[in-house]
């Protein structure tokens, strides 16, 4: 997905997860934390694919009891002086199990004859919103006087989410030389990321200023998602995973067989969960062990210089088109560094930003590159890898002339079409020789003539570029070239994009012939009036 932003109403989805790819950063969903209740797919694009009868794979890890797991070292768990109370605040987003480990904790204390306390302060949403337990242990009820934990006064900060471990409520309840922080490193994206999908996850951020103010050797970050879906085929087993990270240090005050015995009056997947909270056992102790029974995931080649990918992608235009499109490629790619670099010698970023966004034009993904993409057996493997079950597929699709119309907004709506689709797809996508001929059924609509013009502008945008090309205009110059960036969507979500971009373009030309922006929207205005 390229976050053009009109997913239906799911501004605070939080399934909606980034990924770095060779083509930059996308989006994908997290089918573990999904709520399915399809209002996305009130969006249009040509990535809603619905399985039908199938469900969620659910991983078992390695099928048997890792070796490792009786090896484990009895921690020494800490003591609740008489008279004070032990302190614990964990933090995360709803519907992920945050409130599962504080009553876990506290079935378990209460097992261990251990008095306890325990606050659930939540968000305005069920799922997705901020979720801050404060769990407060004690020797007496007497000693349990208030149960919110006070500032300065956690023992362990358990964050099952950095960006609520990092938030003020959290902040302001730890101390430097007191408490212990656990977080889980794994990037959890705010609705704010699907409303602005150049969002960039403070992660850095968030660890300074956790380090800063509980102190460098006082916090482990540990990404508990990625470790716990590996293993367990699912990323709600994270929190439990992190509670067992957490108990293997020593930093919970309830014993093992109270955590057990607690996970079994639970009756939500007993073993399943006690085998997450093993492997967190593990980790805390011995994370190599972890990861050498973790599968490598297929490594993501992120591309690092303008040179290896021109190849990557004049690679993917081959399959796209054919090669001559790709030679096409090449040579504006290999034109435009050329003259570049014989003006400028700080020139990679500009090439980068070339290389990217000229392909990124030239794979416009019309209805042959989609038919492409489904037909590709790639699909229908990453398709098994997440659902199991003898499943069907479904493909929202609304192709040009048999869209229906929106009675309430006037815009095309999405139709549904079953799995003969697949037999469609693979026959279009032999038809890709057709693309941009007088042949071409779907060459003539209005968007597939403005997504062919854009190369052509593109092409003369870069020759205005490097004619204008120094020191002064190198950052405008970037900003031209990576502007195709702001270009996503498809049908009437796309026109808005680009009303957007060509906005933009034309204040950056502007700027690249050293005229005011502000000037030029006035003349513009003037002309468009009939006054000048």
């Amino acid at each position: 997905c390229e976050g053009c932003g009109d997913c239906g109403e799911v501004s605070n989805c939080l399934s909606v997860l980034p990924v770095q790819t060779e083509f930059g950063r996308k989006r994908m969903i997290d089918q573990s934390t999904c709520n399915k209740d399809f209002s996305c797919v009130e969006g249009f694009c040509p990535s809603f694919v619905n399985v039908i009868g199938g469900k969620v794979r659910q991983g078992q890890s390695l099928g048997e009891t890792p070796a490792e797991f009786g090896k484990l070292p009895e921690p020494a768990l800490p003591k609740v002086s008489p008279g004070s109370t032990y302190n614990v605040l964990i933090t995360g987003v709803g519907g992920t199990g945050v409130v599962t480990v504080g009553a876990l904790l506290g079935v378990a204390a209460r097992i261990d004859g251990i008095s306890t306390s325990i606050l659930d302060q939540m968000g305005l949403a069920q799922k997705g919103g901020s979720v801050v337990s404060h769990l407060r242990f004690a020797n007496t009820p007497e000693d349990l006087k208030a149960i919110r934990i006070n500032a300065c006064s956690t023992d362990l900060l358990l964050g099952c989410d950095s960006l609520t471990a990092a938030g003020d409520p959290a902040i302001n309840t730890v101390s430097s030389g007191r408490t212990q922080a656990i977080i889980n490193s794994h990037q959890s994206i705010t609705g704010d990321f699907l409303r602005n999908p150049d969002l960039a996850f403070p992660q850095n951020a968030l660890e300074t200023r956790l380090t800063e103010v509980v102190g460098a050797d006082r916090c482990d970050f540990v990404e508990a998602n990625n470790l716990a879906t590996r293993l367990m085929g699912d990323s709600i087993a994270s929190n439990i995973f992190l509670f067992g990270y957490a108990w293997q240090k020593g930093l919970l005050p309830v014993t093992f067989d109270s955590v057990m015995k607690a996970i079994e009056l639970n009756g939500v997947r007993p073993d399943w969960n006690k085998e997450s909270f093993m492997w967190g056992r593990l980790a805390a102790h011995n994370l190599e062990a972890v990861l050498h029974y973790v599968e490598p995931a297929t490594a993501v080649k992120l591309i690092d210089n303008a040179v290896g990918s021109v190849d990557f992608f004049a690679n993917e235009l081959t399959a796209y088109q054919n090669e001559a499109y790709a030679n096409r490629y090449r040579a504006l790619v290999d034109d435009f560094r050329s003259r570049a670099e014989a003006k400028l010698d700080n020139t990679d970023a500009l090439v980068e930003a070339v290389t990217r966004y000229a392909y990124k034009l030239m794979a416009y993904k019309d209805e042959y590159e989609v038919a492409r993409l489904h037909a590709d057996p790639e699909f229908r493997r990453k398709l098994d890898e997440q659902f199991e079950g003898s499943y069907k597929l479904e493909f929202n699709l609304a192709p040009p002339g048999l869209a229906r119309k929106d009675n309430f907004s006037g815009e095309p709506r999405k139709i549904k079409f079953g799995p003969w689709m697949m037999k469609a797809f693979r026959l279009l996508r032999h038809l890709k020789f057709l693309r941009g001929t007088a042949l071409d059924p779907f060459g003539k609509t209005a968007e597939r003539r403005k997504e062919r013009a854009l190369i052509g502008e593109y092409e003369a945008i870069l020759d205005d570029v490097l004619d204008n090309l120094n020191e002064s205009t190198l950052g405008v110059a970037i900003e031209l070239a990576s502007l195709p960036e702001q270009i996503r969507g498809y049908g009437h979500v796309k026109e808005r994009h680009l009303s957007r971009y060509e906005t933009a373009r034309e204040q950056l030309l502007a700027k690249l012939h050293g005229k005011d922006p502000e000037s030029l929207a006035v003349e513009v205005t003037v002309a468009e009036t009939g006054d000048a």
